[in-house]
């Protein structure tokens, strides 16, 4: 049976003064499995991405985060694409995980800057919360989102990024098992990004590493 967003909302037990919903359980587990299987350079993180967006647009649009509500569809798509690319066959593997270069960096620091004050004016029309810290948190993931479908290590350093804006964010709202999957998630990222840089350049680790 398919659970209506009713039942995702639904607030089953309490920890302390902290109301946690079906939503913000489930968003807290399948995020957690997303992004330990990207660490582990495993394809089927992208099944989970997509499971973790739809949960979390739900909860996001529930705590008025526009944006962070839009984003997830933006990364049920850009998850897809992902999918796509990286089960071209282990050929794709042996290419490793890419550099990026200082230019390409600069490039999308532009454009996350860009977007950042383009999404702060929208949201600010639409009366979100928290403006201005939501766009940015869009605005770093989908670089961040762009680079991974790319195999480019430093979409590690992005997600990082995403991740100490979103923490205080998501406690500020309430919610709680959200803001510590995010810390959670940047231990990982940690971890992910000193593993991609021990295997870039070394096709070998790459193939054992990514399952396809």
């Amino acid at each position: 049976m398919i659970m209506d967003i009713g039942s995702l909302l639904a607030t089953p037990f309490e920890i302390g003064s902290a109301q946690l919903t079906v939503g913000d359980t489930l968003g807290f587990i399948t995020g957690l499995l997303c992004v330990w299987l990207t660490a582990k350079a495993s394809i089927w993180n992208f099944a989970w991405a997509i499971v973790n967006s739809a949960i979390l647009g739900v909860v996001f649009l529930d705590q008025r985060l526009f944006a962070d509500s839009a984003l997830q569809i933006v990364f049920i798509v850009m998850s897809v694409q992902g999918w796509v690319q990286w089960a071209k066959g282990r050929s794709a593997a042996l290419q490793g995980f890419r550099t990026t270069s200082l230019r390409e960096q600069a490039s999308l620091l532009a454009v996350a800057a860009a977007l950042s004050l383009l999404l702060w004016a929208t949201l600010v029309q639409l009366r979100g919360s928290s403006p201005p810290v939501d766009a940015v948190i869009t605005a770093l993931s989908l670089c961040a989102q762009w680079q991974l479908n790319r195999r480019q290590v430093a979409s590690w350093v992005w997600w990082i990024a995403v991740d100490l804006v979103s923490v205080p964010l998501y406690w500020s709202r309430g919610l709680y098992l959200i803001a510590g999957l995010y810390v959670i998630f940047l231990a990982i990222c940690v971890h992910g990004l000193s593993v991609w840089r021990k295997t870039q350049g070394t096709p070998n680790k790459v193939c054992e590493a990514v399952p396809v």
